[in-house]
């Protein structure tokens, strides 16, 4: 029995646990599955890869698959869980001893809470880094595919009070831990007495790797107003930037680790880039562990109608419709909050909010009526 809870919190406890284990080991499979067959449609048919590479790119990018449909296996669990308490008549018996709901449903939406915020602090560090691992896999298995198709342009853009360097590259190769570009040009504009920035040069570069602070430039000519280009074998210069800072620019915030994405809100900022997608996602995952915890408590809310009224079975699907209805009301509110029609704070915590206050209506509805 689990400290602090007595034997009826901990067995509905339990039960509830189980029921979520089963429901995530369902829609894990199913993930996997569909995850399966949409890389050998996409990526299976235009390079030759086996049964086994194909499977490992899977599961690689299964984990944050399953991290953004976790919720639903609180949902689905949780109501799969009471609905099987209450048609054996043990809720019914809990309820006519005097045991309140609130006693036997706090216990699981409190698990629901700490496995929400194991989710965000452990299993999403480890989601983020799989899934850079198979956007790497994926594209060293497609590059022969991509050989001949035109590069898509990146563009970073760094400095600091007084010097502003915007860069554009051609492509990208990861080496060693540094960054290496290709068909380089960087932009240079410094600040003068009046306190705007003028554009002071030009250079461009066959190919800039990014190593201990500075850009190793090869093949390079640069070009500032009024006067003759120059040629140079190598150049070099200073950056604000490391290697991580750089990569985390061509990476989705989802890639990107929580315990990361402040320090990574910070540069984008300091480089002049918008960074909302980024504190999107950093409040979308600081509302995580409550709407764990809002899913359990409108699942059960939803499974505590008494077998002999009828109709529970009607009111489960109506949970699960909710439940529904609330994912896509997220994914609006994300939606919104990229396109910044509302603030990030707000487009991340309204679901969790509202999920909660519909849980508590109707646990207060049926059980103080």
């Amino acid at each position: 029995m689990i400290p602090g809870l007595k034997r009826i919190e901990t067995y509905v406890l339990a039960r509830t646990l189980l029921a979520v284990v089963a429901a995530l080991a369902v829609i894990s499979s199913v993930i996997i599955l569909i995850g399966f067959v949409d890389l050998s449609r996409s990526v299976g048919t235009r390079v030759d890869v086996n049964f086994l590479q194909i499977m490992g790119l899977d599961l690689l990018q299964a984990p944050a698959v399953i991290l953004v449909l976790l919720p639903f296996t609180f949902l689905f669990g949780t109501l799969a869980a009471f609905v099987a308490l209450n048609r054996r008549s043990e809720l019914i018996a809990m309820r006519a001893a005097g045991v309140s709901a609130w006693r036997f449903i706090f216990p699981a939406a409190g698990a629901a809470f700490v496995i929400g915020v194991l989710s965000v602090t452990v299993l999403n560090p480890v989601a983020a880094a799989l899934t850079q691992q198979f956007d790497k896999t994926r594209a060293a298995l497609m590059q022969g595919y991509l050989q001949g198709s035109p590069n898509e342009k990146i563009w970073l853009r760094e400095g600091d009070g007084r010097t502003q360097i915007v860069i554009r590259a051609l492509k990208r190769d990861d080496v060693a831990g540094d960054v290496r570009l290709k068909g380089v040009s960087l932009f240079v504009y410094t600040l003068n007495k009046q306190g705007v920035l003028d554009f002071s040069r030009r250079i461009e570069a066959d190919q800039a790797l990014l190593s201990h602070g500075e850009w190793k430039l090869k093949g390079v000519k640069e070009a500032t107003p009024g006067a003759e280009a120059l040629h140079y074998d190598s150049l070099a210069i200073p950056s604000t930037l490391t290697g991580r800072a750089a990569v985390e620019r061509f990476v989705k915030p989802d890639a990107i680790a929580f315990w990361n994405l402040p320090a990574a809100i910070d540069r984008m900022e300091q480089s002049g880039f918008s960074a909302t997608t980024y504190r999107l996602r950093f409040q979308q995952l600081l509302a995580t562990a409550p709407l764990f915890a809002a899913m359990s408590i409108l699942a059960a809310a939803f499974s505590l109608r008494l077998m002999r009224l009828g109709g529970l079975a009607g009111l489960a699907g109506s949970g699960v419709a909710l439940g529904f209805v609330l994912f896509f009301f997220n994914q609006m509110c994300g939606a919104l909050g990229k396109a910044e029609v509302i603030a990030p704070f707000a487009a991340a915590w309204a679901p969790p909010v509202l999920a909660l206050l519909s849980g508590f209506t109707l646990l207060c509805y049926t059980e103080d009526g």
